[in-house]
């Protein structure tokens, strides 16, 4: 009669590790999680470029998001880019108001000391003096 061979049982099992109910499961070590690359990515382009890295910034925070992570470089790539885009927009306002009261202001310099009436230019402008 021959015995069938007895194979030992572990005396204490480890168990195995489970993430909380609720949320996602921690990354292995080492290993990178989606977006986080592009959100850096996206974080250095949007201080140059601001809207094209606040849409790569974006694109980012997206794709980790749907994969159950938190990509904190492409929400800070999305806010300087925001920040920065709005900043920009204000500068070229202001700017263009100063250049139009500027030539405003050069056109009235032409008419101090004239009388009333239209005078051409050397450029061929015509200018009507109040």
């Amino acid at each position: 009669m021959t015995d069938a061979p007895i194979t030992p049982e572990p005396v204490n099992p480890t168990p195995a590790y489970s993430a909380p109910a609720g949320s996602p499961a921690p990354a292995p070590a080492g290993a990178t999680f989606p977006g986080k690359t592009l959100g850096i990515v996206g974080l250095v382009v949007a201080i140059f470029f601001n809207l094209i890295g606040m849409i790569i910034s974006i694109v980012a925070f997206n794709q980790s998001k749907a994969a159950g992570f938190k990509n904190t470089p492409a929400k800070a790539g999305i806010i300087v880019g925001a920040v920065l885009f709005v900043l920009g927009i204000v500068g070229f306002i202001i700017a263009t108001v100063i250049g139009a009261a500027a030539v405003g202001g050069a056109y009235d310099a032409l008419c101090e000391g004239q009388a009333p009436g239209q005078y051409e230019l050397t450029t061929g402008e015509t200018i009507t003096c109040p």
